[in-house]
């Protein structure tokens, strides 16, 4: 066999690997978009950007997963009353509603043994945990009234991203991608960040396409110098010989997709080959952050132990919605000996070093984006799978809290410095009626709002169903809208 057959061979089998990683177009099941914002059917490039429905306030999303979930009566949420009562049993009318047997039932009040502040002109308090986040509170809008469903991470992590408590359907970064198609040609709309610890352990299914086509899937990548796996050109491939095997292989596919002009799938793989070709050479140079000046290294803290790898994530995001990518997803890992936020004991010890990993660098993107002129055209989230409860566990942790957390939201036409709702006087339940609560689907449709996008007609026909992000729930938070 000649060299030049087998360089060929290595090729072809190269590139299917990168594909899958890419985001196959094989076997979405489906059939194409009803309602979209672009038509009844989907173009021939299903990454061709799409018309909203309505004016866009914003372009992308920096979606902040603090995986394990802080608690945030120790950094955000704070309970004078709480203090007051530690020690205590939980008052019986705190707990109406309440199930306390998550892990292990009601223990006694544990009071934050943080320091508390009042922060800019908005005077919104925060610990001496998040030293540099609090003082951009004048340029966020807080959610102090989050609510979700179930009690496990894996469960409400799923429901956080896809609106389900269970594998199967589309996330909203996948849904975003669906809709308004990528913001640059050649990178793929919808990216993944993660630092390890609990960070991606579910794998795919927290950044999958669901029942829409594969290819609008999340792409992973990871720290390092090789950001996606089996991209490279193979060794011993040139340049010019991989265009002609892909020229090759375009041309038989064109051939077959002339017969079947009805099979978008098809065009959609011959799409696949060429981004992630072109993904070659942009995605490397997107996500190398030795360009970038020693003041805005400093500032993420890429060049520190504790905050380097969250830093680089960071910074990496920036430069992905700065080159057009519409939703990247940044998971929190390990920080020091501990795996994510998830503190049943030893609180202290692990919020401490959990946000010692995080206060810097999202702080920096904060004033990064809006140094830039970014973050008007941005939305940062900050989000978790749920909160902790203002009781305690194992002596000297917090147990899981669906029903009362605080979330926030900064840039991309929110309000600044202002506050949504309330906890009760110890920080465990949200207050006020379910409708003035604030659950994931809320959350998924203000942030597609903002995007220009309409929840109720952004939908996909599956298996003679018209699906949405929001399932059959969510309303648009108008109160957060500036």
């Amino acid at each position: 066999m000649s060299t030049h057959s087998h360089s060929r061979r290595r090729f072809v089998t190269d590139a299917a690997r990168g594909l899958a990683v890419v985001g196959g177009v094989i076997g979405s099941g489906g059939v194409f978009a009803v309602n979209t914002p672009s038509a009844t059917t989907e173009p021939a490039d299903p990454l061709a950007p799409k018309p909203t429905h309505h004016p866009a306030r914003a372009k992308a999303v920096i979606w902040l997963h603090q995986a394990g979930a802080p608690a945030t009566q120790d950094l955000f949420d704070h309970k004078p009353e709480l203090i007051r009562l530690h020690g205590q049993d939980v008052p019986a009318s705190f707990l109406k509603g309440v199930q306390v047997n998550t892990q292990g039932g009601a223990g006694k009040l544990f009071a934050s043994k943080r320091t508390w502040k009042q922060h800019g002109q908005s005077g919104h308090w925060a610990s001496d945990l998040v030293p540099n986040l609090a003082r951009h509170v004048d340029d966020i809008a807080f959610i102090h009234n989050s609510t979700t469903v179930g009690a496990t991470h894996d469960i409400s992590t799923i429901k956080l991203n896809t609106g389900a408590l269970q594998p199967g359907r589309p996330t909203l970064g996948a849904w975003v991608q669906y809709a308004l198609g990528s913001g640059n040609t050649d990178l793929p709309a919808y990216i993944v960040l993660s630092n390890g610890g609990r960070g991606l352990e579910s794998g795919s299914v927290h950044y999958s396409a669901g029942f829409l086509p594969a290819v609008y899937q999340g792409i992973p990548l990871q720290l390092g110098d090789t950001p996606i796996l089996y991209l490279d050109r193979p060794e011993l491939l040139a340049a010019k010989q991989q265009r002609h095997a892909l020229d090759f292989l375009k041309a038989f596919n064109q051939q077959h997709a002339s017969r079947y002009p009805a099979d978008t799938e098809l065009k959609a793989r011959i799409e696949a080959y060429e981004l992630a070709y072109r993904m070659q050479s942009t995605v490397p140079a997107v996500v190398d952050i030795t360009k970038e000046a020693a003041a805005t290294r400093s500032a993420y803290g890429v060049d520190e132990e504790a905050t380097g790898e969250y830093g680089t994530n960071l910074l990496r995001a920036r430069r992905l919605v700065e080159n057009g990518v519409r939703f990247v997803q940044v998971v929190s890992g390990q920080a020091a000996k501990y795996r994510d936020w998830d503190a049943h004991e030893d609180l202290e010890g692990n919020h401490a070093a959990q946000a010692r990993m995080v206060d810097k660098p999202v702080a920096a993107l904060l004033a990064d984006l809006k140094q830039r002129g970014l973050l008007d055209s941005t939305i940062v989230v900050w989000t978790s799978e749920f909160g902790r409860t203002s009781y305690g566990q194992s002596g000297s942790g917090r147990d899981h809290n669906p029903w009362g957390y605080t979330q926030w939201l900064a840039g991309g036409g929110f309000k600044r410095g202002f506050s949504l709702g309330e906890t009760d006087a110890i920080g465990l339940q949200s207050v006020g009626d379910v409708a003035s609560k604030v659950d994931t689907y809320d959350l998924h449709a203000t942030v597609l709002h903002q995007l220009g996008l309409n929840h109720l007609k952004t939908t996909y026909l599956n298996n003679g169903r018209s699906e949405r992000p929001t399932v059959v729930w969510g309303r648009v938070v108008h109160d957060l809208i500036a």
